[in-house]
């Protein structure tokens, strides 16, 4: 089964500095059926303004994945962490016991993310971030693993969750196939473009919940960049 959300049906908010659109209820946005999607629990599509940002505050026990499509985001933490993750590259909080952290749009012009939060398998454990470039070249037709918690997926940047994120380029006419297996749940939005997932169109910054789908068959019918998580 496959559940399209059109990108016109999300929840929205616009705090001037911040324009964000909600795949799932969150902050003053509640939908009582769209309260996450396995261990999915956020996916935002926040546009943030030149020389703003979000201030330092706290998160515990989730994972935490940024991904940049456009800027680039800065991140300061209480452990000391810093570091800029510019429009391609991924990087990933879990925030464990406990962190603060501030995420900040140092640019001139506009920075858009995809920020998605999974709940972790167990409570706890120390906070920890890291961040890794992953060129759109090497996504090229095919899909890479950015994060994961699955055993094997040793490129990606580690969560603390037996769950994936991918990410692809596509141009179009192209098509990749996914193995999800029928117990498990996804959700898909492409970042540009449009694509078809198992018969069912899903277009530019739409989502798709998956469930009861054993092998996705995803065809962009744009040239298309597309993220998907894997979270049972």
């Amino acid at each position: 089964m496959i559940d399209r959300r059109a990108f016109s049906t999300l929840g929205q908010a616009d705090h001037g500095w911040l324009k964000a659109r909600h795949h799932f209820s969150f902050g003053d946005y509640y939908d009582p059926a769209r309260l996450g999607h396995g261990a999915l629990r956020v996916w935002n599509d926040d546009e943030i303004a030149p020389n703003s940002g979000f201030p330092p505050h706290p998160h515990a026990d989730m994972e935490i994945i940024t991904y940049v499509r456009e800027g680039a985001i800065t991140h300061k933490d209480s452990l000391g962490n810093e570091g800029r993750t510019p429009a391609g590259d991924v990087q990933v909080m879990s925030a464990g016991t406990g962190i603060r952290h501030a995420e900040y749009n140092l640019e001139p012009a506009t920075t858009r993310i995809f920020q998605i939060w999974i709940h972790p398998d167990h409570a706890g454990g120390p906070p920890i971030w890291s961040a890794k470039p992953f060129p759109k070249a090497d996504r090229s037709g095919r899909l890479i693993v950015l994060a994961s918690g699955i055993e094997g997926d040793a490129d990606a940047l580690p969560i603390r969750a037996k769950a994936r994120v991918l990410g692809a380029t596509l141009k179009a006419g192209q098509s990749v196939d996914y193995v999800l297996g029928s117990e498990r749940r996804a959700y898909l939005v492409p970042a540009q473009g449009a694509v078809d997932v198992n018969g069912v169109r899903i277009g530019t910054r739409d989502g798709a919940a998956v469930s009861r789908e054993a092998v996705l068959t995803i065809t962009a019918i744009d040239d298309a960049e597309i993220v998907l998580v894997d979270a049972a």
